[in-house]
């Protein structure tokens, strides 16, 4: 990667975090217009910056109005990056099942995942946000799904993703399915704890990971 498209990507973090929305649209459409990779542009500007925003968020540098106006200018920037960006045609197509875990309504980080799993080539069934578990049972094994993956940005609400394996175990079906689990409080001892199957920290790392569960589960 060169020097200017690190510099881009960086400034494409700060407009982020600067919670700056007609600059990340600027800077997206210098992403678009110098033919940079829009998928990398996602994950080390935008995604990036939201990522940044979030740890402000937890050290309560930033609060509910700051975090909002970041991811703000974040899907601002998504609007002018996601037409372009390239799916991963030759993956094979994985249904993936995602969601925000009930009693929990912060959903920017579920997008972000979501963002990233298309273009890895997964079809993906949102249910959104403040889900029950047994809505990510069912739905699961309506569409034939591999991958159930988990968000939280709330420690009250985490008990709710073992709750999902819980009953998965408790119908016999556990090992069809790949359990994933991320979010703010999330840790990879969290998930080992609770039995799931992968954590991933960020967007990116969460799409890579997903591929490659999925393609290890016993169909």
């Amino acid at each position: 990667m060169s020097s200017d498209q690190k510099e881009l990507f960086v400034q494409l973090s700060d407009a982020v975090v600067d919670m700056d929305e007609a600059r990340t649209v600027e800077l997206a459409q210098d992403v678009i217009t110098k033919n940079y990779d829009t998928y990398e542009a996602i994950e080390k500007g935008l995604a990036d910056g939201m990522d940044r925003a979030g740890k402000l968020f937890e050290e309560e540098e930033y609060f509910i109005p700051e975090l909002l106006m970041c991811s703000d200018a974040m899907y601002a920037g998504l609007e002018v990056l996601k037409p372009h960006l390239k799916v991963d045609q030759q993956a094979e197509k994985f249904k993936v099942v995602i969601g925000v875990i009930e009693g929990d309504t912060h959903d920017i980080g579920k997008n972000l995942v979501k963002i990233m799993l298309e273009t890895s080539g997964f079809e993906v069934i949102d249910l959104g946000r403040d889900i029950p578990p047994q809505a990510f049972v069912a739905k699961a094994k309506e569409v034939g799904a591999r991958v159930i993956a988990l968000s939280t940005l709330m420690t009250t609400t985490m008990d709710g993703m073992a709750e999902v394996i819980r009953l998965l175990e408790a119908e016999k079906i556990r090992k069809k399915f790949v359990v994933m689990v991320g979010g703010g409080p999330i840790s990879q001892s969290f998930a080992d704890r609770i039995g799931a199957d992968g954590y991933a920290k960020d967007a990116a790392e969460a799409a890579r990971l997903a591929q490659k569960l999925a393609l290890e589960i016993a169909v």
